[in-house]
C-alpha cells in the first residue's frame, strides 16, 4: 500500500459564501457525498471538524465547527483540505487512486525506463496516465498521454507502471 501517512488532498477552500462561516469548496475527489466520510480535515496546520457538506455550483459549500462567521472563513481562501492516506476507503481488485499512481515510475512492455506518471487526467472517457520523460541536455521534459485501460496500461503496483510499448510516444 502507498505511504499511509502521505496526505490525500480531498478539497480546497475557495472563499466565503454567505455571512455565517460557510465555504465554498472545489472538489478534487468523487464529490459532495463522498466528503461526509470524513468528519475532520486537515486545513495545514489546522484540523477542521466537518459540519455539514453539500453540493453547489461548481463544487460544494460546507459549514465547519471551527468557522463562524464571514471574516474567518474568508480568511481561509486557497486552504487546501487533506487527510492521511490511511482514511480513504480500502480498494477492491484492480482499483486504484489517482494519488498512488503519480510519481510512480514507468517501464515499457519491451523493458526500457520511460520516465514516471505526472498527472492523472479524466475528461469523461475514463482514467488517461500523462507521463514524463526525463528531459535531454538543455531542453524541456516530454510528456505524452496513455489512456488507463488493460491494453495500453497491462500492470501497476505500488512499484511502477507497466505502459504498452505500442503506445509510448
Amino acid at each position: 500500500m502507498a505511504d499511509a501517512h502521505r496526505p490525500v488532498t480531498l478539497a480546497a477552500i475557495a472563499g466565503a459564501h454567505g455571512v455565517r462561516g460557510e465555504v465554498r469548496l472545489k472538489l478534487f475527489g468523487e464529490g459532495a457525498e463522498a466528503l461526509r466520510a470524513f468528519s475532520v480535515l486537515n486545513a495545514g496546520e489546522r484540523r477542521l471538524t466537518l459540519k455539514s457538506v453539500r453540493p453547489a455550483n461548481q463544487g460544494a459549500v460546507a459549514t465547519f465547527a471551527e468557522v463562524t462567521d464571514r471574516s474567518a472563513a474568508e480568511a481561509l481562501r486557497g486552504t487546501v483540505l487533506t487527510v492521511p492516506r490511511s482514511a480513504l476507503p480500502p480498494l477492491g481488485p484492480g482499483e486504484y487512486y489517482h494519488h498512488d499512481l503519480i510519481g510512480l515510475p514507468c517501464v515499457s512492455t519491451d523493458g526500457n525506463a520511460i520516465g514516471h506518471v505526472a498527472a492523472v487526467e479524466n475528461f469523461g472517457a475514463g482514467d488517461i496516465l500523462e507521463i514524463e520523460k526525463p528531459a535531454e541536455p538543455g531542453k524541456k521534459p516530454v510528456r505524452f498521454m496513455v489512456p488507463m485501460n488493460a491494453q495500453a496500461v497491462p500492470a501497476w503496483s505500488e512499484d511502477g507502471v507497466t505502459v504498452n510499448a505500442a503506445f509510448v510516444e
